[in-house]
C-alpha cells in the first residue's frame, strides 16, 4: 500500500496511525451530514440586487457589507418550516451515522439560545427557537450522533474577531480576549446545555496561537471527554485531520482523516447554485475516502425557510438506498489490499476483502493479482450464490455476469487467506 499524508499536513492531531479507542465508532461510522443554516440563507447569493461570486455562506465577506447592516437579516429569519425530526431522518435514510450543524459560522451569528450575545436565533429573530436544541433532542431519539460547527477565529459581526477589516481596525482589535471572553464562554454553552455532544467541528485556525488552541482544546476535554475535536482547532491539534474542502488525497493515507464536501458548489444556500453532483458520483467519492481510510462529511444547506433542497434530498435518499444494500462493505472496514487501480476500490475487514468495481470489465471477468481467494460472491444478490473462480498465471479470474449488476458500484464479496 502507499500512503499519502501530505495532504493532511497542519490539519489535524496527527497522520502516524495511533490508535484512541474514543475514535472508535467514527472510524466505523464513514458517513455524516454536514449542515450550513445561518442568516446567509435569505440573500441566498445576491445583494442589492447583484449576484454575488463565491460561496453562500461567505456573502458577507465577499460584498463587504457592514456588519450593522447585515445584522438585519435576523429580523427576517423566520425558518417556519424546520422540521428537526425530518432532518435527522434524512440523515438516518441516508445512512449517515452523525450530523454536524453551524452553530456559529463567520457571519458571528449564533443558530442557538446563548448568553454571552443578543445576536443569536432566539433572541434576535421572528422564529424565537433555538433549532439546535431541537437536533439534540430528535438525534438521540433516532441514534444519530451531534455535533456542532464553530468558527472560533473569524467572526465578521464581533469587533474583535478576525476577518472584518471594512468595519473594525484590524491593529486595535483584541483577539486574545475575544477567544477568552467570547469563544470560550461559547464553546462552554455548547457543550453544556445540549446533551452528549459527538464532535466540536472549529475552522479556519488562521493566526490562532499554539496556547489559544489548547485551551480550547483542553476546555472541551474538561466538559466532555469523549467529544471528538476537528483538526482545524488548528496548530496541529485535535482528534483527526480534516482534509481541505472537498479533497481526497490520490492514495492511502495512514491517519484519521475526513473529507467535508458539498453536493453543490456551495455549503450555505445559493439559490443560483444548480451544479449538483449526480448520486452515481457521490457514492464514488465516498468508496473513495473509505478505500483510503477516510470518513466522509457530505453538506446540505437549508433555504431561509429551513428546508432542505430537494436535490440534496434526492441524492441523500439514492446514497441510502445503495448503501442498504452495500453497507457491510463500508461501515466498519478498514481500507483494502487493492489499491491505486482506476476501475476499483477496495475496502476490508479479517478474512474478507470488498472488492468495489466502478467500470465492469468485459464479459465480466476480473482479475486481480496476488490473492488466495476462498470464494467470491456480488454483495448485492440476496441468494448469495457464489462466482465461479479459476486462475491464469499469477493472477486470480472471477467469472462474474456479462453486464454489471449494479451501474454505479457492483461490489463483489471475497473470502481471503490473509
Amino acid at each position: 500500500m502507499i500512503e499519502d499524508n501530505a495532504f493532511l499536513k497542519d490539519r489535524g492531531q496527527r497522520a502516524d496511525g495511533r490508535q484512541d479507542p474514543r475514535l472508535n465508532w467514527w472510524r466505523e461510522a464513514k458517513f455524516g451530514l454536514f449542515i450550513h443554516w445561518g442568516l446567509y440563507a435569505i440573500p441566498a447569493g445576491g445583494w442589492q440586487g447583484q449576484e454575488i461570486p463565491g460561496l453562500g455562506e461567505w456573502i458577507m465577506h465577499r460584498a463587504r457589507i457592514p456588519a450593522a447592516e447585515y445584522e438585519q437579516l435576523a429580523g427576517q429569519f423566520n425558518p417556519v418550516k424546520f422540521n428537526a425530526a425530518a432532518w435527522v431522518s434524512l440523515a438516518r435514510r441516508a445512512g449517515q451515522k452523525y450530523l454536524v450543524i453551524t452553530s456559529k459560522h463567520h457571519d458571528g451569528f449564533c443558530m442557538y439560545q446563548t448568553e454571552t450575545t443578543t445576536y443569536n436565533i432566539v433572541a434576535a429573530t421572528p422564529f424565537g427557537r433555538d433549532p439546535l436544541k431541537e437536533l439534540a433532542a430528535e438525534c438521540q431519539q433516532q441514534g444519530i450522533r451531534l455535533g456542532f460547527y464553530y468558527s472560533q477565529t473569524q467572526d465578521w459581526h464581533h469587533p474583535d474577531g478576525d476577518g472584518n477589516d471594512w468595519d473594525y481596525d484590524e491593529a486595535k482589535k483584541d483577539f486574545a480576549g475575544y477567544i477568552h471572553n467570547y469563544v470560550k464562554p461559547q464553546v462552554r454553552e455548547l457543550l453544556t446545555h445540549y446533551g452528549p455532544i459527538a464532535i466540536i467541528w472549529f475552522d479556519t485556525p488562521k493566526g490562532i496561537t499554539v496556547a489559544q488552541s489548547q485551551a480550547l482544546l483542553d476546555l472541551c476535554r474538561q466538559l466532555q471527554p469523549d467529544c471528538l475535536v476537528c483538526g482545524r482547532l488548528g496548530n496541529t491539534l485535535g482528534d483527526y485531520a480534516s482534509a481541505r474542502d472537498n479533497q481526497i488525497p490520490e492514495r492511502l493515507a495512514q491517519a484519521d482523516w475526513e473529507t467535508p464536501a458539498t453536493i453543490n458548489d456551495t455549503w450555505g444556500f445559493k439559490a443560483n447554485d444548480h451544479n449538483w453532483k449526480s448520486a452515481s458520483d457521490l457514492i464514488h467519492k465516498l468508496v473513495d475516502i473509505v478505500s483510503k481510510g477516510g470518513n466522509y462529511l457530505l453538506n446540505v444547506g437549508p433555504t431561509a425557510e429551513g428546508v432542505i433542497p430537494q436535490p440534496s434530498v434526492e441524492r441523500l435518499l439514492a446514497m441510502g438506498d445503495w448503501l442498504r444494500v452495500n453497507g457491510e462493505s463500508i461501515y466498519g472496514v478498514k481500507p483494502g489490499p487493492i489499491q491505486g487501480l482506476g476501475w476499483c476500490r477496495s475496502t476490508a475487514r479479517p478474512g474478507k476483502i470488498y472488492l468495489h468495481v466502478f467500470d465492469w470489465p468485459q464479459a465480466g471477468r476480473i482479475r486481480l493479482p496476488g490473492l488466495e481467494i476462498s470464494s467470491a460472491r456480488l454483495l448485492g444478490d440476496p441468494a448469495g450464490d457464489p462466482l465461479p473462480i479459476g486462475y491464469e498465471g499469477d493472477e486470480s479470474v472471477i467469472s462474474g455476469p456479462a453486464t454489471a449488476p449494479d451501474a454505479i458500484d457492483t461490489v463483489v464479496a471475497l473470502a481471503v487467506k490473509l
